[in-house]
C-alpha cells in the first residue's frame, strides 16, 4: 500500500523535476488509523483501549508546490498529529509518568554517601523523576499544531533545500531498513524509546538532499537557537543509500548537543535489503550513545534550592546524568512479503544495553495487513517484549509511546486490530 510511512519516498519526490506538473497545487492529504489494543505485563495488569496510531501516526497534512521554472520548485508542507480515540494531538503511555525502576536505584546509589536522610533523598528523588516524566513521557505534549511536519523550501536542479521541522537523516535510515517500516510495535525503534534512543524529528532544521541515478543523499543542520551560545543544543547529520537491482544498502548519522554545548545523544546505522524468494529480507544494526544527556541539566541547581546545599545539588545532577546515559546497540532483522491484497511482516528485535545496569530488551512477532481497497485496509499485530535485567520497555505504537512494564525484568504481550484509511 503507498502511503507516507517512509518519508524519504516523498523527499524522492521533491528531487524530481523532470515529469509534467500544473503550475502551482495544494494537497490535502491524512492518515486516520484506530484500533483495539491489549497490552500484557503493566503496574496496573493488562490493559485493553481504543488506540491512535497502531500502525501509523494518524495525521492530516498541506502538502504544496509552485514550479517556477527553469528546474526550480518552491515546496511546503504542514503536517498536524491527530489523535482519533480522543480528537486531541497529545498522548501519553498507558504507564503514564512511571519512570523506568533503574532511574530510582541509580541516583539513589549515586548518592548513598550523601549526610541526608533516606527519606528526604527518597522524596527528592520521587519528585525530580515526576518532573521529568511529566514533560517527557508522551507525544507533542505542548500541543504544537504541525507538531509532525513544517516546512518550506526549494527544489533546484543542485537538489533541494528545505527549512523548518523535519525528519532526521538517522531516522529515515532506520525506516527504510525497517521491515515494519516503522508501523506497530514489532518496529525496532520500539524497544529503545524511554529514554528516546533516536530524534525522530527536529526544529529550526535545514537541510539539503539530492538523488542521482540509485543514490540518494542528505544532509541536516540543526540551529540551537540558544542565546550565547552557538553550540548549545545544535544538531548535525547525514545519510547515503544506494537501490540496486533486487537490494538496497544505507547509512546514516545524527548528532546533537545538549543544552549545555556538551555533545549528547549520537546515533550511527547501517542498513540493507535484499530480496528473497517472493518477499524482502531486511536487517539493521545502530549505535546509541549518550554521555552528556539533554534536559537534565537544571536538576542540580533545583536540589540545590530546595536543600540549601550546593554540595547535594551537584551530587544529585551527576547521579542523574549517569542514570540518563545510553551506550547500546539495537539490531533488526525482518522479512515482508507482499502478495495480492495481503502484507505479512515477521520481525526480531534486539536492544543490547553496554552499561553495567544492563537494561536488554528482545521483542519479535508479526503483523498482518489485508487491504480492503487502495486506501482502506484492516491490520493485526501480535509482539512479545521480553525484557531482561533492568529492561522495562512495555510496547506501543507508531503514533504513542509504550511506557514501562510493572517492574525491571517483567515482559509484555501486544495485541492489536486496527483499521487504517488514507486520503
Amino acid at each position: 500500500m503507498k502511503k507516507l510511512t517512509l518519508v524519504a519516498t516523498a523527499i524522492m519526490g521533491l528531487l524530481s523535476t523532470s515529469a509534467a506538473m500544473a503550475q502551482s497545487t495544494v494537497t490535502v492529504y491524512g492518515i486516520l488509523d484506530a484500533g483495539y489494543n491489549h497490552v500484557s505485563g503493566l503496574r496496573q495488569g493488562s490493559v485493553s483501549t481504543i488506540a491512535s496510531g497502531i500502525m501509523e501516526g494518524s495525521r492530516f497534512g498541506l502538502r504544496g508546490s509552485e514550479d517556477i521554472g527553469g528546474g526550480y520548485k518552491a515546496i511546503f508542507t504542514l503536517e498536524n498529529r491527530l489523535e482519533l480515540d480522543t480528537g486531541s494531538v497529545t498522548n501519553r503511555p498507558n504507564s503514564g509518568t512511571q519512570m523506568p525502576d533503574r532511574v530510582a536505584t541509580s541516583v539513589a546509589a549515586g548518592v548513598a554517601g550523601l549526610p541526608i536522610p533516606v527519606a528526604t533523598r527518597d522524596a527528592i528523588i520521587t519528585s525530580v523523576n515526576t518532573t521529568l516524566a511529566t514533560g517527557a513521557f508522551g507525544v507533542n505534549l505542548a500541543g504544537n499544531l504541525f507538531d509532525r511536519q513544517a516546512y518550506v523550501g526549494m527544489v533546484t536542479p543542485i537538489g533541494a533545500f528545505t527549512l523548518g521541522r523535519q525528519y532526521t537523516p538517522g531516522y529515515l535510515v532506520a525506516a527504510q531498513f525497517d521491515a515494519s517500516q516503522t508501523q506497530s510495535s514489532l518496529a525496532a525503534g520500539q524497544v529503545a524509546s524511554l529514554p528516546a534512543a533516536f530524534d525522530i524529528r527536529l526544529s529550526n532544521t535545514l537541510q539539503y538532499a539530492i538523488q542521482t541515478g540509485g543514490v540518494t543523499a542528505l544532509l541536516m543542520y540543526g540551529a540551537g537557537e540558544v542565546a550565547g551560545s552557538s553550540s548549545a543544543s545544535r544538531f548535525w547529520g547525514g545519510m547515503a543509500t544506494y537501490k540496486g537491482d533486487g537490494f538496497s544498502v544505507g547509512y546514516g548519522h545524527n548528532g546533537k548537543n545538549n543544552e549545555l554545548g556538551q555533545k549528547s545523544l549520537t546515533n550511527d546505522l547501517i542498513g540493507a535489503t535484499v530480496d528473497v524468494g517472493p518477499g524482502t529480507l531486511y536487517g539493521q544494526y545502530a549505535t546509541i550513545k549518550d554521555d552528556n544527556p539533554s534536559g537534565i541539566s537544571s536538576i542540580g541547581t533545583s536540589v540545590t534550592t530546595s536543600t540549601g546545599s550546593a554540595a547535594v545539588g551537584a551530587a544529585f545532577q551527576n547521579a542523574y546524568n549517569a542514570a540518563f546515559r545510553q551506550d547500546a546497540r539495537l539490531m533488526h532483522i525482518g522479512y515482508r512479503l507482499t502478495t495480492g491484497p495481503h502484507t505479512w511482516v515477521v520481525a526480531f528485535n534486539r536492544l543490547d544495553d553496554k552499561r553495567t545496569v544492563n537494561a536488554d530488551t528482545d521483542s519479535y512477532g508479526f503483523t498482518y495487513t489485508y487491504a480492503l481497497s487502495k486506501r482502506t485496509n484492516l491490520n493485526a499485530v501480535l509482539t512479545r517484549f521480553n525484557n531482561k535485567g533492568q529492561g522495562q520497555v512495555a510496547p506501543g505504537g507508531n503514533g504513542f509511546l509504550g511506557g514501562v512494564t510493572a517492574s525491571a525484568g517483567v515482559g509484555s504481550t501486544n495485541i492489536a486490530l486496527g483499521i487504517r484509511h488514507t486520503f
